[in-house]
């Protein structure tokens, strides 16, 4: 491909859009440029402003002019994962949610949302509660500032039903790579007045939504989203569990009332030090520099000082009162019982402490700040995640945790990590805080994520997210049929490959 030549691509953007669409000045390339990743920061050659889909046409018309390569984010604040900043550095930074962030249609009868991509979960969440507080939007135990649309695009997820974030999409407006726009599902009729856009997933023809999640095929400008009723009361239950191999016990638990969806939520299962490692600086990091993992004796102090386990599980019912509800809080204590070693945590209690106010704000729809702490546990700004899952199967997630536990601890890393529970899979949130600021640390948190990259795919174990450092290595990690697939359509949807080349593993 010829070189880039960005000063006509600027150019042309301001003569089309403006001086206030584009921005190159060193402030607001070194901030674009942040991330929290081993492998440091990513200056992009600039960053421009979009107001609308037109606008992002435009750009994306004049990047195929000039070979420029664009990295189109929401918010930004995919913290753990990214945030701005692209694959590599040097490419422009389309920023959609700086000015793209309108919320376009609210339905309460049939409870979707239309929105564009600087939509954030708190912004949707406070504009429910001002019209009444009768839906409720699922939203991440990440920044509140988080953007809707960039969440269910990478895939992300929270704890209600309405937990599948993409799943729960329904209705795309897309740019494709030669700037032409694209509807998905029953938007692609063409016709100006369309009744069923944000209501019917499937419509006639190939489901081409999928293409656009984890991909770099096109740029997302519109989206519908899902929404669920808001339920009267929400109650909370909490069991802590002693032991790290109480695991095994604690999925098999966790199946029969997910298989039956008797517990309406997703189950979160975190340990210690991701429930306690919220609340402020590891009290061992200093006397090692960081190059020991946090004591088991350590990690009994903090989880005890807390009134919490070595994993504790929490999860949640709705219904009209207190009183419908109780029942099944019942039948779910009896349940957990069975295993002589969980000890009950009632919602009043829970609401008192703090790490499991965030799950109870997650329940309930409520964007929180909590889990930020977790940036806090080690200085100097390090936090990567790995995201890999397991069967609900006990013996199995076992297995997992005390493999992924060990590479923690031989690398002198704290293992941190919470499985969020369906009926048949759990998604591991596996939390890296390292001081990005030690050479020495900033390696030995590179080379522990490698390490269970490669020993869980022995296994048969994929990722389901990656942070932007780690995408060309899991796509390494696909099968060539699979790589061979999602590269002819690149070509097809962006033949001069301008949208987020590197992005998961697609040039």
């Amino acid at each position: 491909m010829p070189a880039p030549q960005f000063d006509a691509f600027f150019n042309a953007v301001t003569a089309a859009l403006g001086p206030e669409a584009v921005n190159r000045s060193e402030e607001t390339l070194t901030r674009y440029g942040e991330n929290t990743m081993p492998g440091g920061d990513k200056r992009p050659a600039g960053v421009v402003y979009p107001t609308s889909t037109a606008d992002v046409q435009v750009i994306v018309r004049a990047a195929n002019v000039h070979k420029v390569p664009l990295y189109p984010v929401s918010t930004g604040n995919n913290i753990g994962l990214g945030s701005r900043s692209a694959n590599s550095a040097g490419q422009v930074v389309v920023d959609l949610g700086h000015k793209m962030n309108r919320i376009l249609e609210i339905d309460e009868r049939l409870a979707f949302c239309v929105i564009e991509p600087g939509v954030s979960y708190q912004t949707m969440h406070d504009e429910l509660v001002r019209r009444g507080d009768k839906l409720m939007v699922d939203v991440t135990s990440g920044p509140p500032q988080g953007g809707m649309i960039g969440n269910a695009l990478d895939k992300g997820a929270g704890y209600t039903p309405y937990f599948d974030h993409f799943g729960s999409a329904c209705g795309m407006e897309v740019v494709l790579g030669n700037g032409e726009i694209l509807r998905t599902g029953d938007g692609s009729l063409d016709q100006e007045t369309l009744s069923n856009w944000h209501t019917s997933k499937y419509s006639f023809g190939p489901i081409l939504d999928g293409l656009f999640a984890q991909s770099n095929f096109g740029i997302v400008t519109k989206m519908g989203l899902w929404l669920s009723p808001k339920p009267p009361v929400v109650q909370s239950f909490h069991f802590a569990f002693p032991e790290d191999d109480d695991l095994e016990e604690i999925i098999e638990l966790i199946r029969p009332m997910k298989m039956s969806n008797y517990v309406p939520t997703l189950f979160r299962v975190a340990n210690d030090v991701y429930l306690c490692g919220t609340e402020g600086e590891s009290p061992e990091y200093r006397a090692s520099n960081g190059k020991k993992s946090f004591s088991d004796e350590g990690r009994r102090a903090l989880r005890d000082s807390v009134g919490l386990g070595a994993w504790t599980v929490s999860g949640a019912f709705y219904g009209p009162n207190a009183a419908a509800v109780e029942p099944m809080i019942q039948r779910v204590r009896d349940h957990f019982g069975r295993s002589g070693k969980a000890r009950y945590i009632p919602h009043e209690e829970a609401a008192k402490i703090a790490p499991l106010e965030v799950a109870i704000n997650a329940f309930s729809g409520r964007p929180s700040l909590g889990e930020l702490g977790l940036l806090k546990w080690r200085p100097g700004g390090g936090n990567t995640w790995f995201l890999p899952g397991t069967p609900m199967d006990g013996k199995v997630a076992n297995e997992f945790q005390k493999v992924c536990r060990k590479i923690y601890e031989d690398h002198g890393m704290d293992y941190m990590v919470m499985n969020v529970c369906s009926a048949r899979f759990a998604r591991g949130l596996h939390v890296m805080t390292f001081n990005r600021e030690d050479e020495d640390e900033r390696k030995r948190a590179d080379q522990c994520y490698l390490k269970m990259a490669d020993e869980l795919a022995k296994r048969g174990v994929f990722v389901g997210r990656a942070p932007v450092d780690y995408h060309d290595k899991h796509f390494g990690q696909t099968m060539p049929a699979f790589q061979q697939a999602c590269n002819a359509i690149k070509q097809a949807l962006d033949p001069n490959g301008i949208i987020a080349p590197g992005r998961y593993g697609m040039k």
